[in-house]
């Protein structure tokens, strides 16, 4: 662990090896140039770097929380400081800097720091200063202990929290915009690394995770694996340009690193979380594995991300745990057909009833990765259909539903691991028409759209709907007009649509995730 502090944190930046921290060669051996009585870390945002030791004198930079300087004198009120990062010295107010005694002695003041600035928002890259000083002034057998669990855990939490802030949108002020960037900057100097992606229009900044996964690889407590656990599973931290196969890696690598984690040994909010997360990692999983094919390991999927939810405890959810638990079921509902019907992908031929006078819904290959769906009668065949429509997406022909007077159908169709759609097949003057449904005119992002039912006479069908569209959560349950595919009637509780109360479809009560 002392090494990997060494290389990560602190020898990686031009500033701590002048100031000696650590030296990279000679790990809790300090630079001989530098003592380290003279070094001082920054706590107050914003600091100038005067030319002078005086409010008047020219400001020739700004410092900020968490920066490392050399100490070389003291004048009056100002202490006379040189940046390495930047190459230049100055002066800068005493009350704006702490000295570091980097001493064993001291070990146990710095991991007090650490402990407190852990709970303190804004404070990320103060807190990754002083775990990089605790490391230095710690004897081996600390940094490789307990405490050194410790202070990785809190180096993880810092900059995972620094991450997300940096992705929660504009701070709200220039200044504070100027402050959240300059944090990220010296974060980056102790070697802390991020990754940003485009998702939903807006940058995701994300944490590569490298102290957690010390902390998973060392005697770290159920609370600490699960923090872990829970920090390097991040779905919307994931690549969206990872390939079909690297996806599915890092997707079982997640599961196997949830997997580790006690949940029996955690609070009931991290049980709760830990069991969002697993069930958002085995949906995904379903659906990869239904793509490629694996019609048995992909219902194992399914069957793993509907226990995981089914283990959460609603009662102890908060406010933000809600919306995480709607958000792992409305991808637990996107992939749940992988448990009841195998997947037909581009190269499979789905079943049809030539011999049947109602219509039937049969699939054959189109175009090179496409799957495409027919609608069949007695009188007209694959090379002939009544409708056809090819998709890109898994066909889940499980799914597929008739009504009784055989004017209308549905099928639920998947082109994304968190999104699914469904078609519909409506009769006009004898022709035929395919529609998809989205879950909502936003998107795609977050949501599902199922068969719930039809209802008698022909011209109406309930559908329920699950969506996330920039981060506002909806759920619905619709009667349908089939002739404009519009919602006649609406609620957020089908006991209120008294045609849900009297039609809705049996195997959909019993297995749609919806009704949770």
């Amino acid at each position: 662990m002392t090494t990997y502090i060494a290389r990560s944190l602190i020898a990686l930046t031009a500033v701590s090896l002048a100031c000696g921290m650590v030296n990279a060669a000679q790990v809790s051996t300090p630079l001989p140039s530098v003592p380290i009585a003279a070094v001082a870390i920054v706590v107050n945002d914003a600091a100038p770097l005067r030319a002078g030791p005086r409010d008047s004198a020219q400001s020739q930079t700004q410092l900020w929380r968490g920066e490392v300087v050399e100490v070389r004198a003291e004048r009056s009120d100002y202490l006379q400081v040189w940046d390495h990062g930047r190459e230049r010295g100055g002066f800068v107010r005493a009350r704006d800097l702490r000295r570091l005694a980097l001493n064993v002695a001291d070990a146990p003041e710095l991991l007090t720091i650490v402990r407190f600035l852990r709970d303190t928002w804004g404070s990320e890259s103060l807190g990754i200063g002083y775990a990089a000083a605790w490391v230095q002034a710690a004897p081996r057998d600390a940094v490789n202990g307990e405490s050194g669990v410790e202070v990785l855990d809190a180096l993880g939490t810092f900059a995972d929290r620094l991450a997300r802030r940096a992705s929660a949108g504009a701070p709200g002020s220039k200044a504070a915009e100027a402050a959240l960037s300059a944090h990220l900057d010296v974060a980056a100097r102790y070697g802390v690394r991020f990754a940003s992606y485009e998702r939903e229009t807006r940058m995701q900044i994300c944490y590569d995770g490298e102290a957690f996964r010390r902390v998973l690889a060392m005697a770290a407590s159920a609370e600490q694996r699960a923090r872990a656990a829970l920090a390097l599973t991040r779905i919307e931290c994931i690549d969206p340009a990872l390939a079909a196969g690297e996806r599915i890696k890092r997707d079982l690598w997640s599961a196997e690193v949830l997997d580790r984690a006690d949940l029996q040994g955690v609070a009931a909010v991290q049980r709760n979380r830990l069991a969002m997360r697993q069930a958002g990692v085995w949906s995904s999983l379903a659906f990869q594995r239904a793509r490629r094919g694996e019609a048995s390991d992909a219902k194992s999927a399914a069957l793993r991300a509907l226990s995981a939810l089914a283990v959460v405890e609603r009662s102890e959810l908060s406010d933000d745990d809600q919306r995480l638990y709607s958000e792992a079921a409305i991808r637990v509902g996107a992939s749940r057909w992988a448990v009841l019907g195998e997947a037909v992908g581009p190269d499979s031929i789905g079943p049809g009833l030539a011999n049947s006078s109602r219509p039937t819904i049969a699939t054959a290959p189109g175009e090179q990765g496409q799957t495409c769906v027919l609608l069949l009668d007695s009188k007209q065949d694959q090379r002939n259909p009544l409708a056809r429509r090819c998709t890109y997406g898994l066909v889940w022909m499980g799914s597929a539903s008739v009504n009784r007077e055989g004017n209308a159908a549905a099928l639920a169709v998947q082109p994304l691991e968190s999104w699914r759609e469904l078609w519909v097949f409506r009769k006009h003057s004898g022709n035929w028409s395919i529609d998809v449904l989205p879950p909502t005119s936003g998107g795609p992002e977050l949501g599902y759209i199922e068969f719930a039912g039809w209802v008698p006479g022909g011209t109406q069908m309930l559908v329920a709907r699950e969506s996330r569209v920039e981060g506002r959560q909806r759920r619905s349950f619709d009667v349908m007009a089939l002739e404009t595919l519009a919602a006649e009637r609406q609620s957020p509780d089908p006991l209120q649509l008294g045609a849900f109360q009297r039609w809705q479809d049996a195997q959909w009560k019993r297995d749609s995730v919806s009704l949770r």
